[in-house]
């Protein structure tokens, strides 16, 4: 008998803990959970922020806006890594969200500045940008096995090199007829 008596208190104990924790309500749809984390950013509430948005992210998989959100709260404090990989996640789910690929660009570019800069203070690296530039240009050379990586004066690198048919040797080139070179 005296057991039946614990379990109601066990019970109490129980439910009494349980009401101090605080539980983020779950939101409906993907604005409303965005709209609910940005009320907990703009009150100070950064991390809890973070984690409702983490929530609404999981909890509609094939939503892109929390993933983009928690990108740019991330690269706002300068969280480059954190933004990196939160967009990386919104471009898997939509490969043409600019603003996703803007986000991992500046952050990727931001990492590596930060980087440089560390690497050249702290291993005393000194030297002209240009040297840098041609020793590298001569490295993908080498690595290409090219004497020039793009022609000068010819097309940008961005424009694709239009090869022209070449006659072979002994062999007159026909004007008129522009596949005479192919029999």
């Amino acid at each position: 008998m005296r057991i039946h008596y614990l379990i109601p208190l066990f019970a109490s104990i129980l439910l009494a803990s349980c009401a101090d924790l605080e539980v983020a309500p779950k939101a409906a749809t993907p604005v409303a959970a965005i709209a609910e984390a940005e009320l907990a950013f703009k009150a100070g509430r950064h991390e809890q922020a973070f984690q409702m948005l983490q929530t609404a992210a999981f909890a509609f998989p094939l939503e892109k806006a929390p993933w983009i959100r928690m990108a740019q709260l991330r690269f706002e404090r300068g969280q480059y890594g954190e933004a990196i990989n939160n967009a990386a996640h919104a471009i898997e789910l939509d490969p043409e969200d600019k603003l996703a690929h803007t986000i991992l660009a500046v952050s990727g570019l931001r990492v590596s500045s930060k980087a440089l800069t560390d690497l050249t203070e702290k291993h005393k690296i000194s030297g002209d940008v240009r040297t840098e530039a041609q020793e590298l240009a001569k490295l993908m050379r080498a690595t290409l096995g090219e004497d020039v990586l793009v022609p000068l004066g010819s097309q940008s690198a961005s424009k694709p090199l239009i090869r022209r048919p070449v006659t072979p040797p002994g062999k007159p080139s026909s004007g008129s007829d522009p596949f005479a070179n192919l029999k």
